[in-house]
């Protein structure tokens, strides 16, 4: 992998081929991506990629999803500025399953939260244990749901 100013990106066309040849697509041709702070270790998010998606991303350096609901790749960041900037996508021992370590600007949770785990249970509810560090209308110009 070579680093540039905006990620690492992988310039061997055959080396990017290989792995997405060993990765195990589900039915609907995506895998699970466990987007995880580098530095930190902290867990951000979680998202789905397809083939296209992979490619941009260890071609690029720049962390690309594929969104469900959209229908659509989804170039993190470019609604809201939030970009993720890979240092390492690694494969679990399955195939089913892809790490990005990634530097994170700003926020990675679309309720302006750095991370998307900030739920757990407390005393039998379900609770929010870390605040917006950023307000969603500000980054998306609306409010923004699941």
């Amino acid at each position: 992998m070579s680093s540039t100013d905006t990620g690492t990106a992988v310039t061997d066309p055959a080396a990017r081929a290989r792995f997405l040849a060993a990765v195990r697509f589900d039915d609907r041709g995506l895998v699970p991506v466990i987007a995880q702070a580098h530095g930190t270790g902290e867990v951000l998010m979680m998202a789905w990629a397809n083939a296209t998606a992979l490619e941009e991303t260890l071609a690029t350096g720049r962390v690309v999803y594929f969104s469900r609901s959209r229908n659509a790749l989804w170039r993190k960041g470019e609604t809201s500025g939030q970009v993720q900037y890979l240092v390492d996508l690694r494969l679990d021992c399955d195939g089913d399953t892809v790490l990005a370590l990634v530097e994170q600007t700003g926020v990675a949770c679309h309720t302006g939260r750095r991370s998307c785990f900030f739920q757990v249970l407390r005393e039998g509810e379900l609770t929010a244990i870390t605040a917006p560090e950023a307000d969603p209308e500000a980054l998306y110009g609306h409010k923004h749901g699941h």
